[in-house]
């Protein structure tokens, strides 16, 4: 497996995930700022996520609070 390569393009917001060499043959869009690019067997060969810092934060805001929310159930009244 390939080392995955990460790369931000700060004045565009951009992250892009390398995880392989192959050249793209199309992509996906997974949502209005996700997109999986493709080789040309189909397989994933890179992520690109625009609005990155924007989906990151909230990426670990979701993560956080579900895990808060879970704690505070589990903890006698």
């Amino acid at each position: 497996m390939n080392k995955i390569r990460m790369m931000y393009f700060e004045k565009d917001d951009v992250l892009h995930l390398a995880i392989s060499d192959d050249p793209e043959a199309g992509s996906v869009e997974l949502s209005p700022n996700i997109t999986v690019e493709l080789n040309s067997k189909g397989e994933m060969i890179g992520i690109e996520i625009l609005e990155a810092s924007r989906f990151i934060r909230d990426s670990i805001m979701d993560s956080v609070q579900a895990r808060v929310l879970r704690v505070t159930e589990l903890q006698p009244v």
